[in-house]
């Protein structure tokens, strides 16, 4: 019988590939029951995608740019609320947008305002989930893992669950109940990104088109490699802007791309001496899993079975927006969001900001 009684949660996420807010409902008791409802992605316009380049790493005034995403994190929930025909949802999980994550500082700054987005949907809303963590020494990232140990329960284990967003991060699930190992791996998409709208004016490498007409550069690859990052045992995250790309400026768009996808691939395949076994397989969620090049490139480098986890019956779109609220519903129960295996702080701690609308307050 569940402790506690389900609730509806949505949960929001703005990834660090900047292309838009994703919302998925979710009802769930924060712990074992969990029925996934309808997710939406809302893109952000290009002038708004900029204006969110502008401000990562902290640069500039963030107020405004903080105020807009907020009103478009709104404007998810209420058509995802329109979509789902669900009247009372009982708790918003709000990540806001990274700008900035340096947790050997004790720094992470996501930007939104969690009351005014309590505000303007009328629903409880938890923001800030890092914050706790950082404070108590952990890296305050992933945030993701508690979710999927909770979908993979059933699942042939130990496995494996890589998320390919902006910067690509891994949860190992072994087969003890919250035998959890996380960590950043390396860049994901972005560095890809970044690459393409540079040499081709296209926000991503759609399909791995540019990639696949091109070779990968082993002496830029090995360049790249050279970062004291991977040489650093989990548990460790990563800002988006921590690899300089400089190593492929010299090549043609192309072998540019094909490098860069093997980079990602190649620090995924470096993260597997941390894992105590090796997984059974590998489900990818993220933007990165419509990419075969990087898949191949994926299932080349862990020598694994590399799968989107449609293979395992889930949303890999929808997937990380679910975390948040799974992760809402945890931390309105005062649940654990981080596990010393997933950022390493000292013990399992709950998290989360409350934000009631003024009727509530």
């Amino acid at each position: 019988m569940a402790k506690f009684e389900p609730l509806n949660a949505i949960g929001l996420m703005s990834g660090t590939s900047m292309d838009g807010v994703d919302a998925a409902l979710l009802r769930t008791d924060g712990e074992t029951v969990i029925t996934p409802g309808p997710a939406l992605t809302l893109p952000y316009g290009p002038v708004i995608r900029e204006r969110l380049r502008a401000v990562v790493g902290g640069r500039g005034p963030v107020d405004e740019v903080a105020r807009e995403i907020t009103l478009s994190h709104g404007e998810a929930v209420a058509a995802l609320r329109a979509r789902a025909a669900v009247a009372d949802i009982d708790v918003i999980g709000f990540h806001g947008h990274t700008i900035l994550h340096d947790p050997a500082r004790r720094r992470t700054w996501q930007i939104g305002d969690g009351g005014l987005l309590a505000r303007e949907t009328g629903t409880v809303v938890f923001d800030d989930f890092r914050a706790a963590d950082i404070a108590a020494g952990g890296e305050g990232a992933p945030l993701a893992p508690v979710y999927h140990a909770a979908l993979a329960h059933g699942l042939e284990r130990p496995l494996a669950v890589l998320n390919l967003g902006g910067v690509a991060n891994l949860t190992w699930i072994g087969a003890g109940e919250n035998e959890l190992i996380a960590f950043d791996t390396g860049p994901g998409n972005a560095l890809l990104d970044d690459w393409a709208a540079g040499r081709t004016g296209m926000p991503y490498d759609r399909d791995g088109a540019l990639a696949a007409r091109g070779r990968v550069d082993a002496a830029a690859l090995a360049v790249l490699l050279d970062h004291p990052y991977f040489a650093r045992p989990p548990p460790k995250s990563l800002d988006r802007g921590a690899f300089d790309p400089a190593p492929v400026a010299g090549l043609g768009a192309a072998d540019g791309a094909a490098t860069l996808a093997a980079f990602t691939a190649a620090a995924v395949g470096r993260a597997r001496v941390h894992l105590p076994v090796p997984p059974v397989r590998w489900l990818v969620c993220g933007g990165g899993r419509h990419n075969p090049v990087l898949m191949r490139m994926l299932a080349e480098r862990t020598g694994a079975v590399v799968a989107p986890v449609e293979a395992a019956g889930w949303d890999g779109d929808a997937l990380e927006a679910q975390a948040f609220a799974y992760l809402a519903v945890r931390s309105l129960r005062g649940l654990p969001l981080t596990l010393p295996g997933t950022t390493g702080v000292g013990a399992p701690l709950t998290g989360g900001r409350r934000h009631a609308p003024p009727a509530q307050d």
